[in-house]
This record gives C-alpha cells, structure tokens and sequence, in this order.
C-alpha cells in the first residue's frame, strides 16, 4: 500500500497567520500615532507655542480685550502672552481681566502682577472684575491693575503666604521604610518628608514665608495706598466680602462684570457698545476627535489634579478652604 501524500504542518500555518495579523495592528497603532502626533503639532508655530487667534463679540468700534484667569495660579504664560499681545495692539483701548481664582504660587503670580502693572504703566487701562473669589495670589494679581471691581459678596483678601510640608514618618516606621540621606549642609534637605521636621527646618522655612509676605505686603500698600498700620492688622490672611473690602480700600467700585465691561469702554474712549476681544487656542485633530476641551468634566478633575498633587510649588500666596 502506498503511504498518504504528506500534508504540510497546520499548526505552522496558523502561527505564521496569527503573527501577520498581530504584525498588521502594530503597524496600525503605530501608524495612528503618527497621525495624531502630527496632528496635534501641526498647529504648533515655530516658538513652539500653539496658533491661537481672536473672537470678536459685539458690533461697535472700540475693542476692549478680554483676558480670564479662572484657575489656581501655577504657571503664568498664558496671561502674559495675551497681555502682551493686547499691549502692543493699538486697535485694544482697554483690557478687562476677570479674576476667579483662590491664588497659587508666589513666582506665578508675582509675574502676573507685574505683566499687568506694566500694560497699565505703559498707558493701557487695565479694569479688574472679582468673579466669586480673587483672593491671595488672585488679589496680588490684581492690585496691578488700573481699578478693581468687585461683586458685593466675591471672596478677597487673603493676603498672605503658605508653605505646605507633610511628613511619612510614622507610615514609613509602620511599614519598615528607612530614609539614609546624604546631605552637603544641615538644611540641604529641610522639608525631607521621610522625618520629622526640626526647629532649624521650621525657623528656615518661616525666613522665606516671611520674607515673600513682605513682599505681597508691600505691593498692597503701594498700589492701594493704604497705612502700613492699617493694613497690617487686615493683612493676617483673612478673607473679605466685596463690600467689606471697598471699606477697607482693597478694591475701587462694587459691580458685575457687565459693569466693568462699561468701565473699561469708558476709561479706553469708547463710545457706544465696545467689541470683546477674546484669545482662543486652536484645538488639533486629536483634541477634536477626543473632545479634550476645558469645558470637558474628566479633563478639568485630571488637570485639577495635576496641579494641585504634582505642579504646586511649595511656597503660595494662595487661600486655603
């Protein structure tokens, strides 16, 4: 009897199927992620920073530019850039900044102040609104400013400096975690939550708060005019309604934002409805197909996040709920 013809191997044809196809979704994969890299690159400018451009709402002649800061004060770029942008405009009489923010760090705020204090100096009427807080870093912000409205019951005040330091120890004790530092000088790593801190740690620490109080301290009673030993007994870091602190000097008008908006037309020359300028950032492919928009409920809890657990500097000039 003749033997059967010989079959090639199966098994060996449905790895080498299934190796193809595996081959096949990598290649997809990697060949999206090309696509929604450049995607969202391809409306980054040579400076490295994304195109933005302005929205116009109104009809009259004179512009008023609108800038928000609506968010704790960790990084400055994006109101400066725009308060760059809307200096150097001729076309922008005035520039309206709404303030809804509880502060943030002490470098980032300082630098917004000053971008402000500058657009002011230069000539440009700056109109501060309150939203439902400016307070701290929010507050410094606005004291550059060429006037300041408030809401009767916006939170402000808080002028004062924080320094957040928490300690593992007694967890890591627990769990047999032991810290072994190696340090040039004994203040090197004051702050180490690995152990507790000492009185050198809280004696250093207390300098620098200090000294940046005194710093926030001396723009408030520059730019509001107001008696060193008056505004020392208010500058304990509490908070003020709106109306408490027009009687204290701390802001110029009460008012809604509508208000400020016929303010600021008035103080750039305007006659008639002003136009609101507003700077927008143009989204890419990848942010459009992923609804990645601020206004997005998982994307505001996730930045959130990031800026108060990983972001935050040590050292704020920010109010504490």
């Amino acid at each position: 009897m003749e033997n059967p013809p010989h079959r090639k191997n199966s098994g060996w044809n449905w790895f080498w199927g299934i190796t193809a196809v595996i081959f096949l979704i990598v290649l997809l994969f990697i060949g999206a992620g090309i696509f929604f890299f450049a995607s969202s690159v391809s409306n980054i400018s040579s400076d490295g920073n994304r195109d933005f451009y302005f929205e116009y709402y109104g009809s009259g002649k004179g512009k008023i530019g609108f800038v928000e800061l609506n968010y704790p004060i960790y990084s400055s770029e994006d109101i400066v850039r725009q308060f760059n942008k809307f200096r150097k405009d001729e076309s922008i009489k005035a520039i309206l900044l709404r303030i809804d923010s509880p502060g943030g760090g002490v470098a980032a705020s300082q630098e917004i102040y000053e971008i402000i204090k500058t657009t002011r100096d230069n000539g440009k009427p700056v109109i501060v609104s309150f939203g439902s807080i400016a307070a701290s870093g929010g507050y410094l912000a606005a004291c550059g400013g060429s006037l300041i409205v408030s809401n009767p019951g916006s939170i402000t005040g808080s002028i004062g400096v924080i320094a957040n330091f928490v300690s593992w120890k007694e967890l890591t004790d627990k769990i047999g975690i032991k810290d072994n530092t190696i340090k040039s000088g004994e203040l090197k790593d004051a702050g180490n939550p690995f152990r507790e801190m000492n009185q050198s740690d809280s004696l250093y620490f207390q300098d620098i708060v200090n000294n940046s109080f005194e710093q926030f301290f001396n723009v408030v009673k520059t730019e509001r005019k107001i008696p060193e030993e008056k505004l020392r007994r208010i500058a304990n870091g509490r908070v003020f309604t709106g109306q408490q602190a027009l009687e204290l000097g701390l802001v110029d008008k009460l008012g809604t934002l509508q208000d400020a908006v016929k303010i600021a037309a008035e103080m750039g020359g305007i006659e008639g409805e002003p136009v609101i300028v507003i700077e927008k950032r143009e989204l890419s492919v990848f942010e459009k197909i992923l609804d990645l928009r601020s206004d997005n409920d998982l994307n505001e809890i996730s930045k959130y996040l990031k800026q108060e657990f990983i972001e935050a500097p040590i050292l704020q000039y920010k109010f504490e709920r």
